[in-house]
């Protein structure tokens, strides 16, 4: 069975999309409308900014996601996904690749998250930090011992686990993580505490606008983030894409379903390949490659 998967935030580099705009006169409009929708030329900043121009969370994400579906859109019949699953920003492009979400819906709904999200993260100064090496109870049992809001956000592969919080919170659990064996605790370039109770007033922000949209039964099961269990019912798909912005990414679990549950494929669509490095680190064995647009 095929898995599809598609990125989040941190996949973006300078210069992403250009060359499906270039080869696809159906890329093309979809970047162009897309312009129009977001009231400014993100294909300018993705094609031509720099990587601190694209950093800005604002922009981060549409761009992510634009560059994700506008590819799955191109590959035709060859996009015949059993099952999708995408971290994070990722969950709203494997939707709309899936058939549950318009493409001018979702891009409304990614770029309202992203001001959302900025918003929350002048709110209150935050931070996040990457565990590597300890087990993922030890990680949980150390935050939940901590006064400052401090939790488990990405569940990325097995000894990857990002936390999420306040800056004394990420701090005072970085320290306390180290002694407890963590070979590394980085401090990441993040502008806030996202997938934590931080996010809250984005959440609900969020809330607002999905309940308005209107979402379908995807054409395969997608596997959430925030339990890591498979969904097609549209009212269940809203309530967990609405929980996600302050709940964990649980994407070691979510490869693990998907494997449990015959995928014997992940096909990575978006910027980069950081997905299929954490697929591998779940299971070895299992084949990922990235969608490429035929020419």
């Amino acid at each position: 069975m095929k898995a599809y998967i598609f990125p989040g935030q941190g996949a973006q580099y300078s210069g992403m999309g250009k060359d499906l705009y270039e080869q696809s006169e159906q890329a093309r409009a979809l970047f162009e409308q897309a312009n129009d929708i977001l009231g400014f030329s993100i294909t300018d900043i993705m094609f031509n900014g720099t990587d601190e121009d694209l950093k800005q969370t604002r922009v981060t994400q549409p761009a992510i996601f634009l560059h994700s579906v506008i590819l799955a859109k191109t590959l035709g019949e060859d996009f015949q996904p059993d099952m999708v699953a995408g971290h994070s920003l990722g969950e709203f492009s494997a939707l709309v690749s899936a058939g549950a979400l318009s493409f001018e819906d979702g891009l409304r709904l990614v770029a309202a998250r992203a001001n959302a999200m900025q918003k929350a993260c002048e709110i209150q100064p935050s931070t996040m930090a990457a565990i590597l090496g300890l087990d993922d109870f030890t990680v949980e049992d150390i935050c939940q011992q901590l006064t400052d809001v401090v939790v488990p956000a990405n569940y990325n592969c097995p000894g990857q686990l990002v936390i999420s919080g306040t800056i004394a919170g990420v701090d005072a659990a970085c320290e306390k993580l180290t002694a407890a064996g963590a070979k590394r605790a980085v401090k990441l370039n993040v502008g806030g505490a996202f997938h934590s109770p931080l996010m809250e007033s984005a959440r609900v922000e969020l809330e607002a606008a999905i309940v308005k949209t209107d979402i379908k039964a995807p054409v395969c099961p997608i596997y959430q983030n925030i339990d890591a269990k498979p969904y097609t019912d549209p009212e269940q798909i809203k309530h967990n894409l609405i929980a996600q912005l302050t709940g964990p990414v649980r994407w070691t679990q979510t490869v693990k379903h998907m494997l449990e549950d015959g995928a014997s494929s992940f096909t990575e669509v978006g910027p980069g390949n950081v997905l299929q490095g954490l697929v591998k680190k779940v299971d070895r064995a299992v084949t990922t490659q990235s969608a490429e647009l035929k020419a």
